[in-house]
């Protein structure tokens, strides 16, 4: 199934590696300097440039890269829509 991270983003949900809480996890050095090594790598996909609540760390099949989506959506409804999301993958 499908993920809507925010805006007109929508990235499958199998290739979701991790959702952070970017306010929480940019504190840590290594975080900030892997966000930037992205940014740097043109990996970075802003979903909104509202302020930023997270980031989602995706794994693309097709060019074996990792994407990293910043979103205005927070940890917490990126989480609900992802279990919905699993419930229904699974309930077919």
């Amino acid at each position: 199934m499908y993920l809507h991270i925010g805006n007109d983003f929508i990235v499958n949900s199998r290739n979701v590696v991790g959702i952070f809480d970017i306010e929480n996890s940019s504190t840590s050095a290594i975080t900030r300097d892997y966000l930037a090594a992205a940014e740097k790598n043109r990996r970075v996909i802003y979903c909104t440039y509202e302020l930023p609540k997270s980031f989602v760390v995706c794994f693309d099949e097709n060019t074996l890269e990792e994407r990293v989506y910043i979103s205005q959506l927070s940890c917490a409804t990126l989480l609900k829509r992802s279990k919905k999301a699993a419930f229904k993958e699974f309930s077919l």
